[in-house]
């Protein structure tokens, strides 16, 4: 494998507030515990370490135990959840929602990037242990971004009619999906992808999701947390508490934004009034305050009086939305840094004053890595094209361009007719004038036709050399539309087992989390 990198702006992908949070936190100072750094850990394990109690690491541990039940589960894995209950253990953590069959590549690319940093931390941290945590959305109810993937030029998408939150969701609606990957990778009946899809089972979506998960990076000691959990959601019980008395995140966030807003910031979510949810099988409805009363849509309306008591008998039965969910995830985890993508990352910057709010430490932030992997056969293209791995973040238009200009120098050379028009010109129009000066005009009318004629000979020839080399120019527009399917980063539309035809992806993957550099902020290109 070679790995080179380029700086994101020279992308042409990330908006300045991403750019900002990938390389200069500082602008927004305001807005974090700290700007990210590899030497401010220390910091903010002392602050995590007098705010998380052994009964909290008891209950998580206890937890993850219990979700783990009925999963083969890695000795890695296994030891990495006893650690936790060690006072001088921390996570580093990111989440995404369960799209079918890990959806775009940024999914496994996050999850190699929390792999890699609680490595790095280790070196440099030894005397603590640093655990990689994948947050499962079990509780998201947005089925449509979940549904599909897009696999060698197919669509693939699990159709269902079943509503509320997706983790809750029956398995009876896979069949067809793993037919379809199954007549895909037909020719490879032994590969470590049917062997997947043979785990890929559960009672619900969540089970089989966290099979599925756990096969891929088990091995790398990546613990899976859901937080549609009873004894979790006990823990986090007076924050919901307090959000429905208080409704204090809707305005510390509001607060919040308006500030980030005045200075440049962008507003990625919008918090309701009640950041909750109720949910059961099937049904996902917003907490709405009216007056001194609580509706739930399809429930009824309670007091907060009855809400509460509700709360305190089936916390399960309550989830938070988007603005609350941060603040879910380090009640109950020792962590310490979260990873999310380069939007992901932006909604953050709104929630600092709801952890002040609710005395929780807010943890660092950073930017997963980004990534573009170039297979071996278009490797082989770029260098007879002598591409370079910067040329292909250019305008197609450009590319072929420059191409031309390197490869065709002298068919497409017009600078000596160029020169000689601009003197015939010149020379027109000074005879022109020396004979008779009121045809002026007539003089410069008919230099802008030659001009025009010249133009469309020199059209008719850059087409007829264009053909001549159109094979290669073909071949061009073929990796870019391979390598930026729909004009946009491969990392957010190809899936990850596209890259492993066979269907053995081990160490496809391998290559993945070992080009993973946590704490280099520049985008990556993996070339095979």
């Amino acid at each position: 494998m070679k790995i080179s990198t380029i700086n994101r702006q020279q992308t042409g992908f990330f908006s300045q507030q991403q750019l900002d949070m990938s390389y200069n936190q500082a602008v927004y100072a305001d807005f974090l515990a700290q700007p990210f750094s590899p030497e401010v850990f220390e910091t903010q394990i002392q602050r995590k370490k007098a705010t998380f109690s052994d009964e909290k690491r008891d209950q998580l541990v206890q937890a993850l135990k219990k979700q783990y039940t009925g999963v083969e589960i890695h000795t890695t894995v296994a030891a990495n959840i006893e650690l936790l209950a060690n006072p001088n253990t921390f996570t580093v953590v990111t989440g995404h929602q369960m799209v079918a069959m890990t959806g775009p590549l940024y999914f496994i690319y996050k999850i190699a990037h929390v792999i890699r940093s609680t490595e790095e931390l280790k070196k440099r941290y030894p005397q603590y242990n640093f655990v990689p945590i994948f947050w499962m959305a079990s509780e998201d109810h947005d089925y449509d971004e979940v549904k599909s993937f897009h696999l060698f030029n197919r669509t693939i998408t699990w159709e269902t009619d079943q509503t509320g939150p997706v983790g809750r969701f029956e398995m009876k609606d896979w069949e067809p999906v793993i037919a379809q990957l199954t007549d895909l990778f037909k020719n490879h009946p032994d590969s470590e992808l049917m062997s997947l899809l043979d785990v890929f089972k559960g009672i619900d979506y969540t089970e089989a999701f966290r099979k599925l998960v756990n096969h891929l990076v088990g091995r790398y000691g990546v613990v899976i947390v859901d937080g549609d959990d009873t004894v979790l959601k006990h823990s986090f019980l007076p924050y919901m508490k307090k959000e429905v008395q208080e409704q204090f995140s809707f305005k510390a966030i509001t607060q919040t934004t308006d500030e980030l807003v005045q200075r440049g910031g962008k507003q990625q979510i919008v918090p309701r009034e009640i950041n909750l949810f109720y949910i059961e099988k099937g049904v996902r409805e917003r907490l709405i305050p009216i007056g001194d009363q609580v509706e739930i849509a399809g429930k009824g309306t309670y007091s907060v009086t009855e809400i509460l008591e509700w709360m305190e008998r089936t916390p399960e039965e309550f989830s938070p939305n988007v603005s609350l969910r941060p603040l879910y995830q380090e009640v109950i985890l020792p962590n310490l840094c979260y990873v999310g993508g380069a939007g992901e990352i932006n909604y953050w910057l709104q929630l600092k004053a709801v952890f002040d709010q609710a005395g929780v430490p807010f943890p660092l932030l950073q930017t997963r890595n980004s990534a573009l992997w170039v297979d071996k056969n278009t490797a082989e293209k770029m260098e007879k094209l002598h591409l370079t791995p910067l040329d292909l973040f250019k305008e197609l238009h450009l590319l072929n361009k420059e191409y031309l200009e390197a490869n065709a120098s002298d068919e497409v050379d017009f600078s000596e007719l160029d020169k000689q028009m601009e003197v015939l010109k010149q020379l027109l129009n000074e005879t022109t004038l020396s004979i008779d000066p009121s045809l002026e005009a007539y003089a410069a009318a008919e230099s802008v036709r030659m001009e025009k004629q010249l133009t469309q000979v020199k059209d008719r020839l850059y087409k007829t050399v264009k053909g001549k080399h159109d094979k290669d120019l073909k071949t061009i527009q073929q990796i870019k539309e391979k390598l930026f399917p729909g004009n946009g980063l491969q990392e957010r539309y190809t899936n990850f087992f596209q890259l492993n035809p066979t269907g053995n992806y081990s160490e496809t993957l391998d290559a993945i989390v070992r080009s993973t550099e946590p704490f280099n902020p520049d985008f990556s290109i993996i070339t095979e």
